[in-house]
């Protein structure tokens, strides 16, 4: 179910994006874009009706598919921090670990050999 709902919202987001894309800007014609000089490509109206009621109903399923895909799967997640135990204690002070300086250089190691 989960999945069917992921792939009718992803559909939808790339079909919402060209809807939104393909819709003529102000003073421009929907046709002149597509090389014809007339309005009759989508209707004596022009595209504009269709392109914006495919918008409103591609937007709506956009929603409801966000909806359902944020409240189903509520009961069934888990924190990502749920069962996550630390390694060091949070009380503990953290002291840097440091080591004395050698007194024998490399050298006089090899000559000891």
């Amino acid at each position: 179910m989960m999945t069917f709902i992921t792939v009718v919202h992803i559909s939808t987001v790339v079909l919402l994006v060209i809807a939104v894309l393909l819709q003529s800007g102000k003073g421009a014609e929907i046709s002149a874009s597509f090389g014809g000089s007339s309005q009759t490509v989508f209707g004596s109206s022009g595209g504009q009706n269709f392109f914006q009621k495919l918008t409103y109903g591609l937007a709506a399923v956009f929603m409801l598919t966000s909806l359902v895909l944020t409240i189903l799967p509520g009961k069934t997640k888990k924190s990502v921090f749920e069962g996550y135990t630390p390694t060091t204690p949070a009380s503990a002070p953290v002291t840097p670990v440091t080591t004395a300086p050698s007194t024998t250089t490399p050298a006089a190691a090899e000559q000891k050999k």
